[in-house]
């Protein structure tokens, strides 16, 4: 695997790269030296504060939303064999969504809304596997209409709540639905946490997801524990999805778009895929960011505007090529 070492390297450089250019760019513009030297406690008291108080807290929350995005989406192409999957479009996203802010409007805190996050993207990623299981099997129009059918209802409840909740908090939850870092205050080190994790886990069970992506009855006359595999799968994308949701909002098209084009280098061998996706996400998301706070400087744009309008067209580019392929 010496090739597929290789590029994990590039990426982490590559990822590296983004963070420092998300510490450097800014109201402020900060010099490389100026960013190492606030990095280790040193230089003006100024650099010190942007960079440990704002930047880097915001850099790291942009990475692990990334990072968690692009690995959900990777597990979710796999378990339900469709390269249309992943938690905007089938609306797991809208399922967190939902119930990260009836749990705001209940008086949680944004620390606090995590567990009903957590369930309501549980809740409709099972839905949506139900739904795919029912009848077509695991056909792709049949999951692609369950989804958008899915995203679609929980976009009208997200209308909803928004229409009852108390005005004077409506701006901030809008900016939250669209996609916003500009709250973040510390470091998500949960979410980096379970992100690592997640990346580590492509190794012990990366060849079983490989036999997975082939079929559920192909993997079972393999040897393949499906029947646990799948439900572990399950969870594992809900709670990236709704480890995401919770410290950003509503992100969508990375985990449609990273896994997508990793695919075109690494091929599909998970192994490489996910840990690659992590990386891949990360980076596009911080330097995402980075242009989101910038590119309409003093003010700032929502990251989830940023992604809509980057991975759109490349999304398209994408869909026209498989059809002529």
């Amino acid at each position: 695997m010496p090739r597929a070492a290789a590029l994990l390297i590039g990426l982490a450089f590559t990822a590296l790269v983004a963070g420092v250019v998300a510490l450097m760019v800014g109201s402020l513009p900060l010099s490389p030296a100026r960013v190492i030297t606030a990095l280790f406690g040193q230089g003006d008291e100024l650099a010190r504060q942007v960079i440990w108080a704002v930047r880097l807290p915001r850099a790291l929350a942009a990475f692990a939303v990334g990072g968690l995005l692009a690995v959900s989406g990777a597990l979710m192409q796999v378990m339900l064999r469709n390269p249309l999957a992943d938690p905007y479009v089938l609306g797991v996203s809208g399922g967190a969504a939902v119930a990260a802010l009836m749990g705001l409007m209940a008086g949680l805190g944004s620390q606090q809304v995590a567990l009903p996050a957590f369930a309501g993207a549980l809740g409709s990623t099972a839905l949506v596997f139900g739904l795919a299981r029912r009848g077509g099997g695991g056909n792709p129009s049949r999951l692609l209409l369950s989804g958008v059918g899915l995203a679609a209802g929980w976009g009208a409840l997200v209308s909803f709540l928004l229409a009852i909740a108390d005005p004077s908090r409506l701006p901030g939850m809008l900016f939250w639905l669209m996609g916003d870092l500009g709250a973040v205050a510390r470091p998500p080190w949960l979410a980096l946490a379970v992100l690592m994790l997640l990346a580590l886990l492509a190794l012990p069970l990366g060849r079983s997801l490989n036999v997975l992506a082939r079929g559920a009855l192909q993997a079972e006359a393999l040897g393949v524990p499906v029947n646990r595999l799948q439900p572990a799968v399950h969870v594992l994308a809900a709670l990236a999805t709704a480890l995401a949701v919770t410290v950003a909002g509503s992100v969508g098209f990375v985990g449609l778009v990273v896994p997508h084009l990793l695919r075109l280098v690494v091929g599909n061998d998970q192994r490489v895929l996910i840990p690659a996706a992590a990386l891949t996400g990360g980076s596009l998301l911080v330097l995402a960011d980075t242009l989101a706070r910038t590119i309409v400087a003093p003010q700032q744009l929502p990251v989830g505007v940023v992604t809509a309008l980057l991975g759109v067209p490349v999304f398209l580019y994408l869909l026209n090529r498989r059809g002529q392929s």
